[in-house]
């Protein structure tokens, strides 16, 4: 490809040959709440040193990726640029991003997300007092635009709340009445005549809408605690969001940073498919092979075959097993290889499992 074929977005993917990753500051990296990030890259081969006392961080295992210490609310917008190659956030802040340069900016921006967590688990909620008459979001914009000219919201991610009303209006035929809208900051004067007013906050939503301070609020929750705490009610999910592994296309053209996110999606997959998940090895008389081999096989317990050792007397078995399957549960598997004459049952926490390198969807 010539330099006159490449745009100026290409071109900030195809020059500097480091894979930059945004660390997002907050729960994720806190071991104390929920995602524990920093634990997640040390397993997967990526210890870190400064994140988790709030940066500046380093990749102190590796010196081709380099740490950009972010907000996930500013990651979707750092990749939307290049100043980023990848990025850990949650689907929300991504999709909000994402939302306001399309409705503030024109400015269409395709990100792509390329590996769940499996952790960092919100709902993103519509909220109203709890003593409402309405009982979906249909019925509670048919009140309000019964008699207000201007809907007014409360959050902290404004574009996605004007996304999430101006659907439900477009469902009601209210969409053209109410079609314009104003992001501004908590109580100043609204800028416009008739539509929707979104504030945008710093958090304590429940607290505004409690309060009488807007018609709605769209929440970040987990458990939906605070907003019942505040004599508020859910009145719709709006979408479930989760932390993961954000792209910007245009880094599959630069095959060298292509071949080093690989190498990092590969290592994080491997980490998050060992989760609950141990070895177990245990020796086998040969005479009693037959049976051991039949239980493993009626009980999946292994995928193309199991992994055999076979000895002259013995022969030696390693197989993975689920810590969390209730149906068939790791002590139970242990006691029906004791009483099919299995020994030396010995369990191995797995730091990584990698199954192969098709796993990755890129």
């Amino acid at each position: 490809m010539s330099d006159h074929e490449i745009n100026w977005k290409d071109k900030i993917y195809m020059t500097d040959e480091m894979l930059k990753i945004g660390l997002p500051a907050g729960s994720l990296a806190n071991p104390k709440r929920g995602g524990n990030l920093v634990q997640l890259l040390e397993d997967a081969g990526f210890r870190t040193s400064g994140y988790e006392a709030g940066g500046p961080s380093q990749i102190t295992t590796s010196n081709f990726i380099y740490a950009w210490d972010g907000r996930p609310q500013e990651f979707g917008s750092q990749l939307g640029i290049g100043e980023l190659d990848v990025a850990i956030g949650g689907d929300d802040w991504v999709r909000e991003r994402i939302l306001e340069l399309q409705l503030e900016y024109n400015t269409e921006v395709a990100l792509e997300k390329v590996l769940s967590l499996k952790r960092g688990g919100v709902k993103i909620v519509g909220i109203v007092k709890d003593d409402h008459p309405a009982q979906s979001i249909e019925e509670f914009l048919k009140v309000v635009t019964s008699s207000h000219d201007i809907i007014t919201l409360v959050s902290e991610m404004p574009y996605l709340a004007v996304e999430w009303i101006q659907s439900k209006l477009k469902k009601l035929g209210l969409y053209e009445e109410y079609s314009k809208f104003s992001v501004q900051k908590y109580k100043t004067p609204p800028r416009i005549n008739k539509g929707i007013v979104i504030y945008e906050t710093w958090g304590k939503t429940e607290a505004k809408i409690k309060n009488g301070g807007a018609d709605i609020g769209l929440e970040i929750t987990q458990t939906g605690g605070a907003i019942r705490n505040y004599g508020l009610k859910i009145i719709e999910t709006v979408m479930e969001s989760e932390a993961g592994i954000w792209i910007h296309p245009l880094i599959k053209k630069n095959p060298q940073k292509l071949d080093l996110l690989k190498m990092f999606l590969l290592n994080l997959y491997g980490t998050i498919n060992a989760e609950q998940k141990v070895l177990l090895l245990f020796n086998v008389a040969n005479e009693n092979t037959g049976e051991i081999e039949e239980y493993l096989k009626d009980n999946n317990l292994y995928a193309d075959e199991p992994t055999i050792n076979r000895g002259t007397h013995f022969t030696e078995y390693s197989v993975q097993v689920e810590t969390d399957n209730k149906e068939n549960p790791l002590a139970k598997i242990r006691y029906d290889l004791a009483i099919r004459k299995a020994k030396s049952i010995d369990t191995v926490p797995l730091q990584s499992s990698i199954p192969n390198l098709e796993v990755l969807q890129l």
